[in-house]
């Protein structure tokens, strides 16, 4: 190969991972899970957490190794509103301070742990973290949900998965994704449209399901499956709420589902995903039975990010994709995402201010739809089998 023909390949630029851990609200998962009296470990942030609740309720978030002697706090007790160390019983107060030694006269005066700033939002338990130690102003709360706790609506369904070998740009980067919708979860964009400012990040698309694998392969069906409205935005680095219109509901009225994508960083290259769903109960539905209709609803969504998460950890790290018209604003969601990890003083306006972009998706459904009408003409699906004999695999005896 001479030097010209070199120049004119495309070589990846892997880049490397972050050391650093966005700055922003973190969801820890559901405020029930914490609430037991009992100290709970949760590995994030390239550090260890604990996370207790006192005698009063109150749910704390601390360092997990006792500033003593380095005990592990998540294998203490929680005695009264303190976690008691279990290798010298030391007490930490939930704001960080030492409540007592019994053994000891007196408290060090400089007995103080790290204590993080917590909020609870929607019935789920956010962390603040930054690491120049800023304390988060009210405009980027986390917003309510008023849907929750309705009687109208079910509880939350709940899943989570911790995934290695990627960083968590990985899932972000899915918010200006058009395509992969069609070739990893089977739907058809027909709008699509993505805005940036501030600290959100928004998606806003319309779907409507593959006829060559709806209903074919029950194992691989996800809340794509379906004609659907989608309207997804980041609140900060992590947490997104997806607002969607399913089984034909009117896209003028409210949502009849709330999804919930949010993530947690473990380290560089791993993270805990999470991710729920509540649902309007039906008229006339038992809630017993409205709480299934979740529950179906959480498996498909959980089918989805499994076929994301078979991407993403097989894919290579790139810094520098090579993009065509059609695959949407990714440099410009990379530079939304980046305020998250630059110093407060060096995010640029070029970060937050508002960006549209909407992409035409005339193209991708003409192309999309005749591979479609291929596959059912050749009576093959879009998994490449027959649509008989995947049918008859699939379906309940």
């Amino acid at each position: 190969m001479n030097s010209a023909e070199t120049e004119q390949v495309r070589v990846i630029d892997t880049g490397a991972p972050p050391e650093r851990y966005a700055r922003g609200w973190h969801c820890l998962g559901l405020l029930g899970d914490f609430a037991d009296g009992k100290p709970h470990q949760v590995s994030a942030f390239g550090t260890e957490l604990v996370v207790f609740a006192g005698e009063d309720g109150k749910i704390s978030v601390l360092d997990a190794f006792c500033r003593h002697m380095g005990g592990n706090l998540a294998l203490g007790t929680v005695k009264g509103n303190s976690i008691a160390c279990p290798f010298h019983d030391w007490r930490w107060r939930g704001d960080g301070k030492c409540s007592g030694i019994p053994y000891a006269r007196r408290v060090p005066p400089l007995a103080r742990t790290r204590a993080w700033v917590t909020s609870e939002v929607n019935g789920q338990l956010f962390v603040w973290h930054d690491p120049q130690g800023s304390k988060p102003s009210s405009d980027l709360a986390i917003p309510v949900i008023a849907e929750y706790g309705d009687p109208e609506w079910t509880d939350w369904v709940w899943n989570s998965i911790v995934v290695e070998g990627s960083h968590c740009r990985e899932l972000v980067d899915n918010i200006v994704d058009m395509a992969h919708f069609f070739y990893v979860h089977y739907g058809m964009p027909t709008f699509f449209r993505n805005v940036f400012e501030g600290h959100t990040a928004t998606q806003a698309m319309r779907s409507l399901p593959r006829p060559d694998a709806t209903g074919v392969r029950l194992s691989e069906s996800t809340n794509y499956s379906t004609e659907s409205q989608s309207d997804a935005t980041y609140f900060g680095p992590s947490y997104m709420i997806d607002k969607l219109w399913t089984g034909g509901t009117d896209p003028e009225a409210d949502p009849n589902i709330y999804l919930i994508n949010c993530h947690y960083p473990i380290s560089p290259t791993s993270f805990r995903l999470q991710y729920g769903v509540i649902a309007k109960k039906p008229s006339g539905v038992p809630d017993e039975q409205a709480q299934t209709i979740a529950e179906m609803i959480a498996k498909g969504v959980a089918i989805g990010f499994e076929q994301d998460v078979k991407i993403w950890k097989s894919k290579s790290r790139i810094d520098n994709p090579l993009l065509c018209e059609e695959d949407g604003p990714v440099y410009q969601l990379r530079r939304w995402y980046e305020q998250f990890y630059v110093d407060i003083e060096d995010v640029q306006p070029e970060m937050v201010n508002r960006f549209e972009y909407e992409i035409d998706t005339e193209r991708a459904l003409t192309s999309w739809q005749a591979e479609v009408d291929e596959n059912l003409a050749a009576g093959r699906t879009a998994f490449g089998t027959m649509i008989e004999n995947t049918a008859q695999a699939d379906v309940p005896s």
